[in-house]
């Protein structure tokens, strides 16, 4: 698989799964766009990926801020012409608490998370996929948002919208050559550890290599018949 034409723009860019998924692009030659809430972070995984300055840019943008979403997407296009596609993996959870027992804060942190970073990113960087008539948009939820876990309210909550938000999206780009689709995941398992450490529990997390192999497939051509895809990847557990 080659994306050496291809611009994407990672949000999260310095998470475990962001980092990894950056990588890969990197190496299937792809021009990155890095967007990040941490300036030493994003330096850092610059540093590392030594890429010559036409096939990267780093930004830090507050993406709660609908003006930073669009100052960043703008940012892009004035550097490579163009954005092809779009990984929206910021994340965040917070539970463990029953309903009666959550804050306020709880909910509002999960919905800022996923459902206003969601928001903002579509509205500022996906009018830019569609002009060019090819894009791909990809972002991260859990079997969760559909059927929540006790303790877990105000994450299924911020994940039902983010669905929403990303299946109304796919609607509403059909015909365009753009395709929006999410990926599943109960857990993502950073440290790999159901294969260090493998229990009945961890049997159904998700590693960052398989998330990333399910997103490369929904980045090829022969995926562009796929859009409005919740895609699980967490086993039968």
């Amino acid at each position: 698989m080659n994306l050496g034409p291809r611009v994407a723009v990672v949000t999260g860019a310095t998470g475990g799964l962001g980092s990894f998924v950056t990588r890969e692009l990197a190496g299937l030659g792809a021009k990155l766009a890095l967007l990040d809430m941490d300036p030493g972070r994003l330096d850092s995984l610059a540093r590392q990926l030594d890429l010559p300055l036409d096939r990267l840019l780093t930004r830090t943008a507050n993406l709660l801020d609908p003006q930073e979403a669009l100052f960043a997407a703008e940012a892009v296009a004035v550097k490579f012409g163009k954005i092809d596609i779009l990984l929206h993996l910021v994340g965040g959870w917070t539970g463990g608490k029953t309903l009666m027992a959550a804050s306020a804060e709880d909910l509002t942190f999960m919905v800022n998370q996923h459902i206003w970073t969601t928001f903002n990113v579509t509205r500022a960087f996906v009018p830019y996929l569609v002009k060019n008539g090819w894009g791909r948009i990809v972002m991260i939820t859990s079997p969760f948002a559909a059927r929540p876990a006790a303790g877990g309210g105000p994450y299924a909550a911020g994940k039902a919208g983010q669905e929403a938000l990303m299946l109304t999206l796919a609607e509403e780009v059909k015909g365009t050559g753009v395709t929006a689709n999410l990926l599943q995941a109960k857990t993502i398992d950073i440290h790999r550890e159901k294969r260090s450490n493998p229990t009945p529990e961890n049997a159904s997390w998700t590693t960052p290599e398989e998330l990333s192999a399910g997103i490369l497939y929904l980045l090829s051509d022969e995926a562009g018949t796929v859009n409005g895809a919740k895609i699980p990847l967490f086993g039968s557990s």
